[in-house]
């Protein structure tokens, strides 16, 4: 069974930095790439930062120049480092990875269970 479990969420002061950490119970490559997501109290989810293996990455307007996300091959690991962080950041931050299996015409995704990000003074 893949899973993906988010850890590295807390309370930090505007201004500051956390850094997010997505670990794969089996490889990463399970997946043609991987994304952080977040949903803040009241909002949807959304999109907050991608990468594909051979791709380049992509953001979200609203994190471009603050945030980058990452990956460790040999840690199965993706990261999210976040910095100069504003309350708007305030969410619970989601890993989500996912696959198209040609041979069988089947798409795959898995979410992980979330991690707070509280951005307040």
């Amino acid at each position: 069974q893949v899973q993906l479990v988010e850890s590295g969420g807390g309370l930090v002061q505007p201004g500051g930095s956390l850094r997010l950490s997505c670990a794969v119970s089996g490889s990463i490559f399970n997946f043609n790439g991987m994304s952080w997501y977040r949903q803040a109290p009241g909002k949807q989810r959304e999109l907050v930062a991608g990468i594909t293996w051979g791709g380049g990455p992509n953001y979200a307007d609203s994190v471009k120049g603050r945030f980058t996300i990452s990956r460790d091959n040999a840690k199965n690991t993706v990261y999210l480092q976040m910095n100069s962080l504003k309350p708007e950041d305030t969410a619970v931050y989601y890993c989500y990875g996912d696959r198209y299996y040609s041979d069988s015409d089947r798409y795959l995704e898995l979410w992980g269970q979330g991690t707070l990000v509280t951005v307040s003074s």
